[in-house]
């Protein structure tokens, strides 16, 4: 690992022209007092090669040792001097040089610093993200440097911004009052506490103000961000509810069963995920990457096989005897969640995501969207339209409609009822399978992860009105961004309850729920 950093790090500086790293420069680094090693370190950053930064990674490594008055670079059990790179003889005794936590400190920051000159954007953005927050004046060479050599726009800004956050720190009080002016542009919570900071210590009456002024500023972006980030997040919420609860729809709003395994059917998808991840960790490692595209149909029929099994076992003797079904079917999750016990063990087990899946969107300084919870946010408007569209144009669809609401017409017209009620909870299984895979990327997977949801997802059902699609989508959003917003005034316990008792005041006044049945539908 050490090495790796070493050779990336010394590629960065291939060919430039700048003083090398001198002798006297590593000990004065290496050894002495903290604050006397800081300033030998900061000294050597504006003229730093590829022989500085592999001196500072190896001294961060440990690696450094000092023989004497001599400083030794230790690789792959040899010695080498760090100055010129040259092996030199394996001392008899070496002496290890303590790094205290101020120190480790400023050498991450250092090496992030010398980072800012990669030629990947993306290296470029996390250099700059690992040094806000610092006020050492000492960068200001490197970050001017790089200030003036970066052509990524947005880079340029936030370069520009670290680097008055810097000059906050200055003696001259000119300096500090531009800073502070330029600060007012942040959103970085970082921001927020180095003005807090040097509000306490500052005494020139202008810049006190301009800071106050900046600081205002920042908290009210701050404060936008905060809310930005509720929203999405409840709208994230909102979209797992809502595959959790389409498949519900089906099961118990177009077919009136009230299935306590829905939230088992679910688990099988996620462990579905689970397995078809190891199976292409252990065959086709190569493709893993795109393991989650294998996944989703896997989920889907692993879960509609075993609703559909179900249907015809248990739940066709049962239909018009709502509590039988309910006991039934809480008795079948039950057993459901034993056999995933047995065969998988009852601890969590973790699902990656893949790579294109990790990381997310900075759109503000403290709100990141991640990647993950933007794909489960489309997967589920995806599988949405899917189910309109197989529910409304298709001969599924057709029949599956006619059957529900009127199972004797249905059948003298030749339809098949038993095939379709069987059709039918399959797709509501399935789609509880899909439900499953996609919350296999944003949580571990364990046998009881289908207890978390079935509740919320039958409130979804009965507050968007029973069999109605659109009722169920504006029923899940509303309550995960509802639960969210509660939650950052109140807590989560006490917004789970505020929710609930929303939810049964408003049944009380609209048993129909939201959207309810019309005409010959009722």
């Amino acid at each position: 690992m050490m090495l790796r950093s070493i050779i990336f790090l010394a590629a960065l500086f291939a060919g430039a022209q700048a003083q090398a790293l001198t002798a006297a420069e590593a000990k004065a680094i290496a050894t002495g007092d903290t604050d006397a090693r800081i300033a030998a370190l900061n000294q050597a950053m504006p003229n730093a090669d590829e022989r500085t930064a592999a001196f500072i990674q190896a001294l961060s490594d440990d690696a450094i040792k000092l023989a004497g008055e001599q400083v030794i670079l230790l690789k792959d059990g040899k010695a080498y001097d760090p100055v010129t790179g040259i092996e030199a003889a394996m001392p008899a005794t070496l002496d290890d040089i303590t790094n205290n936590n101020r120190m480790r400190g400023e050498l991450d920051n250092a090496l992030a610093a010398l980072k800012l000159f990669s030629k990947d954007q993306a290296l470029r953005a996390a250099a700059i993200l690992e040094l806000q927050g610092s006020n050492d004046d000492g960068r200001l060479p490197l970050i001017e440097k790089a200030l003036a050599t970066e052509s990524v726009p947005a880079l340029k800004d936030q370069l520009g911004l670290l680097r008055a956050a810097m000059l906050l720190g200055s003696a001259d009080k000119s300096k500090r009052l531009q800073a502070a002016t330029l600060l007012a542009q942040s959103g970085n919570p970082n921001t927020k506490t180095l003005l807090l900071e040097r509000l306490k210590i500052e005494t020139e009456g202008d810049v006190k103000t301009a800071l106050q002024t900046s600081l205002r500023s920042v908290e009210s972006s701050l404060m936008l961000g905060e809310r930005l980030g509720q929203l999405f997040t409840g709208i994230s919420l909102g979209s797992i509810l809502l595959l959790v609860a389409l498949g519900l729809a089906i099961t118990y709003g177009l077919m009136g069963v009230i299935n306590m395994a829905h939230g088992e059917l679910m688990m099988i998808g996620a462990y579905a995920t689970y397995v078809v991840q190891g199976v292409f960790q252990k065959h086709l490692s190569g493709a893993f990457d795109w393991y989650l595209l294998a996944a989703v149909p896997v989920s889907f029929m692993t879960s509609a096989l075993v609703g559909a099994a179900l249907e015809r076992s248990v739940i066709r003797f049962l239909y018009g005897r709502p509590l039988e079904t309910l006991l039934a079917t809480w008795g079948i999750s039950l057993m459901l969640m034993q056999g995933v016990r047995s065969i998988f063990g009852a601890q969590n087990v973790g699902v990656e995501n893949p790579r294109w899946m990790s990381g997310g969107v900075q759109l503000l300084g403290n709100l990141q969207l991640p990647y993950n919870r933007l794909v489960i946010i489309a997967f589920a408007a995806a599988v949405l339209l899917a189910m309109a569209w197989l529910i409304a144009r298709t001969r599924l669809g057709l029949f599956v409609r006619g059957v529900t609401q009127n199972r004797a017409i249905a059948s003298c017209m030749g339809v098949n009822t038993a095939r379709i009620d069987t059709y039918a909870f399959a797709l509501g299984s399935g789609i509880a399978g899909l439900a499953g895979c996609a919350l296999s990327q944003v949580g571990n997977v364990g046998p009881d992860l289908g207890q978390g949801y079935i509740v919320d997802s039958f409130m979804v059902v009965v507050l968007g009105g029973v069999g109605q699609l659109a009722g169920t989508v504006y029923a899940a959003l509303g309550l995960g961004l509802l639960n969210k917003l509660l939650e950052g005034w109140t807590g989560a316990v006490l917004a789970k309850i505020a929710v609930l008792v929303f939810i049964i005041i408003f049944i009380q006044k609209r048993p129909q729920g939201i959207f309810a049945m019309k005409g010959r539908e009722v």
